[in-house]
């Protein structure tokens, strides 16, 4: 009597994880109507599991549902992503400063490691994407929650995260851009771990602006469409 509810639990995570990973790499499209039978079929879900997987992601911005119209994957425009990116910056720079004077050293030993995780995945995608699953294997999640500043993190780890999240990704895909992204990454971690404050700062808006200039330059080139 007790296992049955667990194993449905397990069934609704599995749901909710299978459907985040579709939504952040764009296999289920910002913008694109979703319907749950063709959810179950295209994903292998069963109804229960799949309606608790909707409501979360739901509750974390990835959906959302209009009267008479269904539920979309969450979009945003081109002016409104660029000003996400513009917020990240700043927001991201400061997690960045306080993290080096706040991280602990054993932190900052274990993102490293991650980051050597990280590359061996970009070698097995052959250079072509940098994906990062959340919490604690994602580099600025990490950055946010080593900032030790509760609030910052709030602020960046709420619906701001998880929006982000799915254009991060598609960007990555630009031909050289994970290796640059990931040698970004190594520099700030470098100045966190040298306690570098003013240096981590200045690296992190730096890393965010080159994103935010690529994002302008593939609207332009009307290779990223929002």
């Amino acid at each position: 009597m007790i296992q049955a509810p667990l194993q449905a639990q397990t069934r609704a995570d599995e749901a909710f994880d299978c459907l985040q990973t579709a939504i952040v790499k764009g296999d289920l499209a910002p913008g694109e109507k979703i319907g749950e039978v063709e959810l179950c079929s295209r994903f292998n879900l069963t109804r229960g599991p799949l309606r608790e997987a909707l409501g979360r992601l739901e509750s974390r911005g990835l959906l959302v549902r209009r009267p008479h119209a269904g539920v979309k994957v969450v979009s945003v425009s081109a002016a409104e992503l660029l000003e996400l990116y513009r917020i990240r910056e700043v927001m991201e720079g400061l997690a960045a400063r306080q993290a080096a004077e706040r991280m602990p050293d054993e932190e900052i030993r274990d993102l490293l490691a991650t980051l050597d995780t990280h590359e061996r995945m970009i070698e097995e995608a052959q250079g072509q994407a940098y994906y990062q699953a959340e919490g604690d294997y994602d580099f600025h999640h990490r950055i946010a929650t080593g900032s030790r500043n509760t609030k910052l993190a709030q602020m960046l780890l709420g619906d701001l995260y998880y929006m982000v999240r799915m254009y991060r990704y598609r960007l990555s895909t630009s031909a050289g851009r994970p290796h640059l992204a990931l040698g970004e990454h190594r520099r700030i971690v470098e100045a966190i771990a040298q306690r570098d404050g003013e240096l981590a700062e200045f690296l992190m808006k730096r890393h965010i602006n080159a994103a935010r200039q690529n994002i302008e330059k593939k609207i332009d080139e009307g290779v990223l469409t929002i």
